[in-house]
C-alpha cells in the first residue's frame, strides 16, 4: 500500500502541486512569523545586553509603593544619593543617568527619526573625562548649555557635522545647539529608528528633572566584586521606600522579557492570519484529495476486489497526505526562513532599523513548521480517504459512484441548520453582554460551520438568481449555472474558502469604518477650537512647555486660548488627575453639554465633573471634596458643574489659575485656540512660524485631526488586508482545482458537446462562467455574514464607546465582490483553455 500510495502521488503531480503550494503558504507564513520575531527579539536583546555591559548594578526610583505616597512625592534620585554609591565597598564607578524626550531637526527642517524613539539623556564623564556608554567618534562631549553630542546614525541622516548649528526641541520651543561631538551607541532606541542628543548633566536636569535629581544611577563594581555582593552594599544606603537596586543581569533580563512581551501581541496576530490561511487551505486539501479519489474509483475498487481492506483505502489515502505535507512542509519551512529575511529588510527599509544579528531558526520552529504542514494535510485528506473506502467494489466497477442519498442531505441540513441558529442565538446574546467577546467569538465560529455545512443547500437558489444574467450568454450560461450546481458538495467546499477570507475582510472593514467614524465624530463634534497644538511624539504622550500657550495666546491672530494641564492628586482618597484649563475660554474651544452648571462656574476651589464619574462616586453640584494637590498641600474643592463626557473628554476640570500653585514644573498636553477668521492656511502659517517652524509641534485644525484618525485605521487595514490576501490566493487555487475535476468528470460531455456544434470558445465561456458563478456566490455569502458580524462587534463596541454608529463600506463592499468576480476569472483561464483543447473522439470514448 505504500508504494501504492507513492506511484499515485507521482502520478498526478500538477494537480497535488496546487495541494502543495496551498500548504507551503500557511506553513511559509507560521515558519516566517517565527523566524522573523525571533530573529528580532534576539537582536533587540543582545543589542540591549551591550548597553548593560558596564552596569552592575542599577539603582532606579521604587514605583511599588506610590499609593502610600502623597501625590508630587514621586521618588528621586539624589547627587548625595549618587555621591554614597561610589564610596560603597566594592563600586569602581558611577554614573547618573537623566533622559527624556528630544526630537532634531535636520537641514531641512524635517523631524530626524520621524518621532520614533526620540530620546535626550545626559553625558556623564568619570575619572578619566569620558562616558563609556558613549565613545565620540569626532569631536567632543557636551560641557555646557548650548552644546549637545548626537549619535553617528543620526548625525549622518541630517548632515550634520561637528560646528554645525542644530534645531532641538525638548517641550516645545526651539533651542539652537551647537554640535560638539558625534558618538557611537548600541542603544536599542538608536537602533530601532530613533534619534539619542546628549546634554551635559546640568542641561539635562534643567531639561528631564530637576537640578541635582537623577532618573537612574549605574553603577560598576571593582575588580573581584560580584553583581549580588554589590547589590548587598548599595542596598544599606538606599532611603525606604524612595530606591531599589538591581543588578545589570537582572535589569538586562527584564529588558529581555519586555522585549519578548512586546513582540507576543506582533506574532499572535500574524499567526491568526497564518492559521486563516491554513484553515481555508483545508477546502483545497479536501478538494484535492476527493478529485483524486474521484479519478481513481475503478482503481480502490479493484483493490478492494483483490483483497484490501476499507481501512487499507484509507491509509494509502492518508499516506499519500502525509508524502504531500512533508513536501509542503519542508519547502514552506524553506520560503519561512526567506520571508522572515524579507520583512527584516522591509523594516529596515521604512527606516525602522533593527540591530545586526543572525536570522534566529530555532529546533521550536522547524518541528511547528512539519507538524503544521502534515497535520493540516492528513487531517484534510481523512474525510476523502474514509468516503473513497465506503464505495462498494461492484458500483465503482460499474462507475456508479455513491451519490448523496436524500437521508444524508437532510442530516446534513439539519446540523447545519442547528449550529448556524446557534451561532446567530449567540452572537446576538453577546451584542447586550458588557463583556461579550468570547461568546461572541465563540458564536461567530458556530455559525461559519453552520454556514459551511448549509452551503450545498444555499448554492442552488443564489446561483439560480444569477440564471437570468447566465441566460444573456447562450447555450454556455445555461450549461455554465447547471455544472454549477451539478456538484454542490464540492461548489460549496470552493465557494466556502473564498467566503471565509471575504468574510474576515469585510467584518474588519466595517468594524473599522465605523470605529474610525464613531473616534473621528468624538474627537471633532466637541472640538470648537480652530487648532489644537500638541508635541508630534510617537506615542503622544510628551507634554509641551507653558511657554507655548504664553507664545500662542500673545499672538495677534488668537481670539481664545487654553492650555490643558494634567495634575496628579488625590480626591478623596483616590489618585486622580485634574485637568486644569482657563474657564472663560473653553467655552469657545469646547462644545460640552452640560447637565448643571458650565465652564464659567470654573474658579477658585470649583471644579466640573463628566457625568460618568459623578454617578460612580455620587457626586452633585455642590459636593465637596478633600484633595490632596502634587505639591502635597491640602484642600477642598466644590463641584459646580457637571458635563456629558466621552473617551477623549473626561475627568476633573480646574481653572488653571487654581492649580498652578501646587505645581512646581507645570507641562501641558495640548493648547487649544481660536483665530480671527477661524482655521485657514494663513492663520496656521502664523502660528507655526511663531513657534519656530518646529517640526515636533503639531499645529492641526479639525481636517487634521480627523486626517490622523483616518491615516492611522487606512495603515491598519492596508495591513490587514495584506495578510489575509494569502487566504485569498489559496481560495484561488481552490477554484482552480475544483474547476479542473470538473472538467475531468466532464470529458465526455465536453467531448459531445463539441461533437454537436459547441466550438472552442464557447466551451472556454462555459468554463468561466461556471468559475465566475461559483466565486460570486462565494463572495456573496463571505460579505452578508462580515457585514452581520461587523454589525454585531459594533454592538459590542457601542456600550463602551458613546458616539459609535454603524458604518457600511459600500464602494469597498463592491471592490470585494468585484474581487471576488476577478478570482473567478483568473482561477478558470488553465482550466477553460484545458476544456477547449480536449480531444473531441478521445473525450468521447473515455469513462
Amino acid at each position: 500500500m505504500f508504494r501504492t500510495a507513492l506511484r499515485n502521488v507521482l502520478a498526478h503531480k500538477a494537480r497535488l502541486l496546487m495541494t502543495v503550494l496551498a500548504v507551503l503558504l500557511g506553513v511559509a507564513f507560521v515558519s516566517g512569523t517565527l523566524v522573523f520575531t525571533n530573529t528580532i527579539s534576539d537582536a533587540y536583546q543582545k543589542s540591549s545586553e551591550k548597553g548593560f555591559v558596564g552596569v552592575d548594578v542599577a539603582i532606579t526610583p521604587d514605583d511599588d509603593n506610590d499609593d502610600a505616597k502623597k501625590p508630587g512625592d514621586a521618588p528621586k534620585l539624589s547627587q548625595r544619593l549618587l555621591d554614597r554609591a561610589g564610596t560603597v565597598p566594592g563600586a569602581a564607578s558611577v554614573t547618573g543617568i537623566v533622559s527624556g524626550y528630544t526630537a532634531i531637526s535636520d537641514k531641512d527642517g524635517d523631524l530626524l527619526g520621524g518621532g520614533f524613539n526620540n530620546a535626550g539623556g545626559n553625558y556623564h564623564p568619570s575619572k578619566d573625562g569620558k562616558d563609556a556608554r558613549y565613545p565620540m567618534r569626532d569631536g567632543r562631549a557636551p560641557q555646557r548649555a548650548g552644546e549637545i553630542a548626537l549619535d553617528a546614525k543620526s548625525a549622518d541622516s541630517g548632515d550634520y557635522k561637528v560646528g554645525d548649528t542644530v534645531r532641538v526641541s525638548v517641550d516645545g520651543p526651539v533651542l539652537k545647539q551647537k554640535l560638539t561631538g558625534i558618538f557611537t551607541t548600541d542603544d536599542g532606541n538608536v537602533a530601532a529608528g530613533g534619534t539619542l542628543t546628549l546634554f551635559d548633566t546640568a542641561t539635562a536636569q534643567k531639561h528631564f528633572a530637576k537640578p541635582g535629581q537623577f532618573s537612574e544611577i549605574d553603577v560598576k563594581a571593582a575588580a573581584g566584586t560580584s553583581q549580588a555582593a554589590l547589590k548587598a552594599e548599595i542596598e544599606k544606603i538606599l532611603p525606604k521606600g524612595k530606591a531599589k537596586a538591581e543588578t545589570g543581569q537582572e535589569v538586562a533580563d527584564d529588558q529581555a522579557e519586555a522585549i519578548k512581551s512586546s513582540m507576543s501581541g506582533m506574532r499572535t496576530g500574524m499567526l491568526v492570519f497564518a492559521g486563516i490561511a491554513l484553515f481555508v487551505g483545508i477546502f483545497l486539501i479536501a478538494n484535492t484529495f476527493t478529485m483524486l479519489v474521484s479519478q481513481r474509483t475503478k482503481e480502490l475498487a479493484l483493490m478492494r476486489a483483490v483483497g484490501a481492506s476499507r481501512r487499507q483505502v484509507t491509509r494509502s489515502v492518508l499516506i499519500e497526505a502525509t508524502v504531500v505535507g512533508t513536501i509542503a512542509a519542508l519547502t514552506g519551512l524553506l520560503a519561512g526562513v526567506g520571508i522572515g529575511a524579507g520583512l527584516r529588510s522591509l523594516l529596515n527599509s521604512t527606516g525602522a532599523t533593527v540591530p545586526d544579528g543572525p536570522l534566529i531558526v530555532s529546533p521550536s520552529t522547524v518541528v511547528t513548521a512539519l507538524v503544521t504542514g502534515i497535520v493540516v494535510t492528513v487531517l484534510a485528506a481523512w474525510l476523502p480517504g474514509r468516503r473513497a473506502a465506503k464505495i462498494p467494489p461492484v458500483a465503482a466497477m460499474s462507475s456508479v459512484h455513491a451519490v448523496a442519498t436524500t437521508r444524508s442531505l437532510v442530516v446534513r441540513n439539519t446540523i447545519g441548520a442547528i449550529f448556524a441558529g446557534v451561532g446567530v442565538a449567540m452572537v446576538l446574546a453577546a451584542t447586550g453582554m458588557s463583556d461579550g467577546k468570547a461568546i461572541m467569538g465563540m458564536g461567530a465560529v458556530v455559525l461559519l460551520i453552520g454556514v459551511f455545512v448549509l452551503t450545498p443547500l444555499l448554492s442552488r437558489p443564489i446561483i439560480a438568481a444569477a440564471g437570468p444574467l447566465l441566460r444573456v450568454f447562450g447555450i454556455s450560461g445555461k450549461l455554465a449555472r447547471q455544472n454549477a450546481v451539478r456538484n454542490p458538495r464540492r461548489t460549496a467546499a470552493t465557494a466556502s474558502a473564498l467566503m471565509v477570507g471575504l468574510t474576515l475582510i469585510t467584518g474588519l472593514t466595517v468594524i473599522a469604518g465605523s470605529v474610525q467614524k464613531s473616534i473621528d465624530k468624538m474627537a471633532t463634534d466637541a472640538l470648537k477650537a480652530d487648532y489644537v497644538v500638541s508635541m508630534g511624539s510617537f506615542d503622544g504622550g510628551i507634554p509641551l512647555s507653558p511657554d507655548v500657550a504664553k507664545k500662542l495666546a500673545s499672538l495677534p491672530e488668537t481670539t481664545a486660548s487654553s492650555p490643558l494641564r494634567l495634575s496628579e492628586s488625590r480626591i478623596n482618597g483616590n489618585s486622580e488627575t485634574l485637568v486644569g484649563v482657563d474657564g472663560k475660554a473653553m467655552g469657545r474651544l469646547l462644545d460640552l453639554e452640560f447637565q448643571q452648571g458650565a465652564f464659567t462656574s470654573l474658579g477658585g476651589d470649583k471644579v466640573i465633573v463628566d457625568k460618568d464619574t459623578a454617578k460612580d462616586e455620587g457626586w452633585k453640584v455642590g459636593t465637596r471634596l478633600d484633595v490632596v494637590y502634587e505639591d502635597g498641600k491640602r484642600g477642598t474643592l466644590s463641584v459646580s458643574g457637571v458635563y456629558q463626557g466621552n473617551e477623549m473628554i473626561r475627568g476633573l476640570m480646574i481653572e488653571n489659575a487654581a492649580l498652578a500653585p501646587h505645581i512646581d514644573q507645570p507641562r501641558d498636553m495640548q493648547v487649544m485656540l481660536a483665530t480671527k477668521g477661524g482655521p485657514s492656511d494663513a492663520a496656521k502659517n502664523a502660528l507655526e512660524k511663531a513657534l519656530g517652524d518646529n517640526p515636533a509641534i503639531h499645529v492641526q485644525d479639525k481636517d487634521d485631526v480627523s486626517e490622523d484618525i483616518a491615516k492611522f485605521f487606512t495603515l491598519m487595514l492596508n495591513m490587514l488586508y495584506g495578510l489575509l490576501g494569502m487566504a485569498v490566493i489559496v481560495a484561488v487555487l481552490g477554484v482552480i482545482n475544483t474547476l479542473a475535476m470538473s472538467v475531468f468528470e466532464r470529458s465526455q460531455e465536453i467531448g459531445m458537446l463539441r461533437a454537436i456544434g459547441l466550438d472552442r470558445r464557447g466551451i472556454k465561456r462555459m468554463v468561466r462562467l461556471e468559475s465566475l458563478v461559483i466565486s460570486l456566490f462565494g463572495g456573496v455569502l463571505g460579505i452578508g455574514l462580515g457585514v452581520f458580524f461587523g454589525w454585531a462587534a459594533g454592538e459590542l463596541l457601542a456600550s463602551g464607546l458613546s458616539t459609535y454608529e454603524l458604518v457600511l463600506p459600500w464602494g469597498r463592499m463592491a471592490v470585494f465582490l468585484a474581487l471576488a468576480a476577478l478570482v473567478g476569472v483568473l482561477a478558470a483561464l488553465w482550466p477553460a483553455r484545458r476544456a477547449a483543447k480536449l480531444n473531441m473522439l478521445a473525450a468521447i470514448k473515455s469513462q
